[in-house]
């Protein structure tokens, strides 16, 4: 199955930016900051619903720019379909429902379920979810992802929850395809760092 390839959304990219709980003006200009140093996948979570408009005004910034921008913290269908009616290219959940899944797969658009176990990543690629966001990644670690590579390697995991550009070399190195930042893009001392993991460029 390929409804849920997250590959075409990410390309080369290493990083994506996580934009939670702000104002819309905020979430844009954070969004605008991430596209600037070669960031070029958005996530804005929709935990309520006075999150919608942030998330449909970084789609609106993005479609000037040519970027993507999904849904984060998608629990449920209908909010799927709030998603969906904002704009968001993909979807993304803490954890593991499948009926979330085949509701964002019955809009056409990748679905990033949340999973910590091997249990749940098997049940998630046996339901034709290859592309995995493992979360928290900071207390699973580096190597829970070298571990589960082994019987499950077909997965493509997106590292999620404590992330910076301190420890994201750590994760990439471990073999997760991409790692998820969000306060990191508010503090200035780490923007080299996470324009440098973006690009793939060595991270002094």
């Amino acid at each position: 199955m390929t409804e849920h390839d997250f590959a075409p959304l990410f390309g080369d990219g290493r990083v994506m930016v996580i934009l939670r709980d702000l104002p819309p003006e905020e979430t844009v200009r954070l969004a605008e900051l991430a596209w600037d140093l070669g960031i070029g996948v958005v996530e804005v979570p929709i935990r309520t619903p006075a999150a919608v408009p942030a998330l449909s005004a970084a789609v609106t910034a993005g479609r000037r720019r040519d970027r993507l921008v999904g849904a984060g913290t998608v629990r449920t269908p209908a909010q799927v379909r709030q998603a969906m009616s904002a704009g968001a290219a993909f979807t993304v959940a803490p954890g593991l429902d499948l009926a979330v899944s085949d509701t964002a797969r019955g809009y056409g658009i990748p679905h990033l379920p949340g999973v910590a176990t091997p249990t749940e990543a098997q049940r998630a690629l046996d339901h034709g979810l290859v592309w995995l966001k493992a979360f928290p990644a900071v207390s699973l670690g580096p190597a829970w992802f070298r571990a589960v590579a082994g019987p499950l390697p077909e997965a493509r995991f997106v590292a999620t929850g404590g992330i910076d550009a301190g420890n994201a070399g750590d994760f990439l190195a471990a073999g997760v395809r991409v790692v998820a930042v969000g306060s990191a893009l508010t503090d200035p001392a780490q923007l080299p760092r996470l324009a440098a993991l973006a690009t793939g460029d060595p991270v002094s």
